[in-house]
């Protein structure tokens, strides 16, 4: 049934149909799911005070809002969602599936470690490692994420242990959150002289949505003032109850320096598992999982460290990770070693994708190269529709004047570059959480793995970017380019550093705001008539000084009379001077303005820049 819309324009009303589009899609996509002309709802669009073309990708909102206008209930397809649909149409289930009880062998629990930023987490993975990894990180933090497997003896039974070693300082909560997402249990990092702090908070709370199993370490026993009792009384209040206190959390004294307890803390990892999990796989069906990290490496290209979920990977398999896809080369483990196959939760570094993809794509192996290259360019549209959607402001006729007023709204361009996917994007979600008003906006141009390249440069030249390298640097004549076009190029190795720099570069974009400080007061005790210069009054500094050349107003009987007033002139005796200070006296003239009586005061003051919060 056709029925005019807005401004008359004839469209199809929806009558409460449902539609259901990807995130990121265009008024032409909603076009050809109602059978309307793109053109029309360009139009509908407009007399709603909003200028969209045909082909941009279009925020949720702006969906919802046309959606509303036509009676129609859009229903936005969730990410995962959509991919289950592209999978399906390639007959590829991915997920649960396994298959009969039959085909289900057991499998190692992967393990997440968890906690506030100092209290041990990476000296507890390298205890269990026996490998110095700490020492290679910059400023003590976890830069990377990686994976290793390792094994310890419960009940006189070798069990082994996957461990997802995932970034710790507060900026990376989205990828702990995707990591606990992959995990089966999570460890709970407590230092036992600092007790509960807002990030452990955090990370637990991340480890309940996931809905995982938890086994505290309380680290640290050796060090002075450790209270491990403290910390149990501490966790109980946020639901993690002792086994001794009778609740079901199992919690281990540890000290990650000393290697104290490592191997107790891994038996509760198992006992946990055993006790609350079901972990087992098919060994037997085409690998799937998820990759933990990505990187761009100079001699190997595209590598990527992937977890098996289920099934068994093969070297010579073709595999689509996210929007990447390649036939596996070669496949190494967490020591270096060369592998033919990895089964259900053991990671490996992959070899011989077509590009890095991100921290937290899935993957899966398909039968062809031809549909691994589809689902991935697939894959790789949606992920540029979403991201356009995302990065294009709404441009309301109302406001559209004031967009256009240059220096109305600021923006700072960024270009970002880093060694591995994880990084590049803990660093993008972090720079755009900032906030420092509605007057300044950050926009991130571009972002990937590898380093800077003269194509970044060109780009940060043409759109006046910042380019920030993460852990990279600038390659061949990309260092001289940037130079010659005035490219500002920014180097970091730790992650907060370049978050504060660009939150004072933002600062600094900011129109400066000023505040009022008083100076002094002065109480006029007599007024002197000058041919000259006016009416002169005869004062006593109350409070503080008064300075010549400063901003004054006159307050007679608590009321202010007159504002914006200047003191022209300022005398001690027969001599002029620059400042009279408290309970001194002296004559001030205040210019043109001669309406001042005994008793008035004069209030002085300074407009000085406020320092941004």
């Amino acid at each position: 049934m056709q029925a005019p819309s807005v401004g008359g324009i004839m469209l199809p009303r929806g009558n409460g149909a449902t539609v259901r589009l990807s995130r990121g899609a265009s008024l032409t996509d909603f076009a050809e799911k109602i059978n309307a002309n793109p053109a029309s709802l360009v139009q509908v669009m407009l007399n709603l005070g909003e200028m969209v073309t045909a082909t941009q990708s279009v925020s949720d909102e702006t969906l919802q809002l046309l959606a509303d206008e036509m009676n129609y209930v859009v229903e936005i397809v969730s990410p995962e969602e959509e991919d289950r649909e592209l999978l399906e149409s390639f007959d590829i289930e991915f997920g649960e599936n396994e298959g009969g009880e039959e085909m289900l062998v057991s499998r190692p629990p992967v393990v997440t470690v968890m906690g506030h930023v100092d209290h041990g987490k990476t000296r507890l993975l390298d205890a269990i490692r026996k490998t110095n990894v700490i020492a290679g990180e910059a400023g003590g933090i976890t830069q990377h994420i990686g994976a290793y497997q390792v094994a310890t003896e419960v009940n006189d039974e070798e069990r082994r242990l996957t461990f997802i070693d995932t970034p710790g300082h507060e900026a990376f909560t989205a990828m702990r959150a995707r990591g606990a997402k992959s995990t089966d249990i999570a460890i709970l990092v407590v230092a036992a002289n600092d007790g509960v702090m807002p990030q452990t908070i955090e990370a637990l709370n991340h480890a309940k949505a996931a809905e995982v199993p938890i086994v505290v370490a309380v680290n640290k026993i050796d060090v002075e003032g450790a209270d491990p009792t403290k910390v149990r009384g501490q966790l109980t209040e946020f639901g993690l109850v002792a086994e001794e206190y009778g609740g079901d959390t199992m919690f281990v004294d540890i000290s990650a320096k000393q290697g104290e307890n490592i191997d107790s803390l891994l038996e509760a990892v198992v006992l946990t598992a055993d006790a609350s999990l079901d972990l087992r796989a098919n060994a037997e069906q085409d690998a799937q999982g998820i990759a933990i990290e990505a990187h761009l490496d100079r001699g190997r290209g595209a590598v990527a460290t992937v977890l098996v979920q289920r099934g068994t990977l093969r070297v010579g398999e073709t595999m689509v990770v996210g929007d990447a896809y390649g036939r596996v080369r070669a496949m190494l483990d967490d020591k270096g070693n060369n592998v033919q196959e990895a089964g259900p939760s053991t990671p490996v570094l992959v070899l011989g994708l077509t590009n890095v993809p991100g921290a937290g794509d899935n993957f899966l192996v398909v039968d062809e190269d031809r549909t691994a290259r589809q689902i991935a360019e697939k894959r790789a549209a949606r992920e540029r529709n979403a991201a356009f959607a995302k990065r294009t402001r709404r441009v309301s006729l109302e406001d559209l004047d004031k967009v256009l007023k240059a220096g109305e709204v600021q923006q700072l361009n960024l270009i970002i570059k880093g060694d591995a996917s994880g990084s590049v994007e803990a660093l993008e979600s972090s720079l755009l959480q900032l906030d420092v008003g509605e007057e300044v906006d950050i926009r991130v141009l571009h972002r990937g793995v590898g380093a800077v390249t003269e194509s970044d440069i060109n780009l940060a030249s043409g759109s006046d970017a910042i380019v920030i390298g993460f852990n990279v640097r600038a390659e061949g004549r990309a260092t001289q380019m940037a130079e010659r076009e005035g490219v500002d190029v920014r180097y970091y190795s730790v992650i907060y550093q370049a978050i504060e720099e660009i939150e004072a570069a933002l600062k600094g974009m900011l129109k400066p705001e000023y505040e009022e400080v008083e100076l002094g007061t002065a109480e006029i005790r007599e007024v002197f008539k000058s041919s000259k210069l006016g009416n002169i009054a005869g004062v006593l500094i109350r409070s503080g000084e008064v300075k010549r050349n400063t901003k004054a107003r006159l307050v007679r009987d608590g009321k202010v009379i007159a504002e914006n007033l200047n003191i022209e002139g300022l005398r001690r005796f027969k001599d002029d001077v620059t400042e009279i200070r408290e309970g001194f006296e002296g004559g001030i003239n205040l210019g043109n303005f001669n309406d001042i009586k005994v008793d008035d005061v004069i209030a002085t003051y300074e407009m000085r820049e406020k320092p941004r919060g």
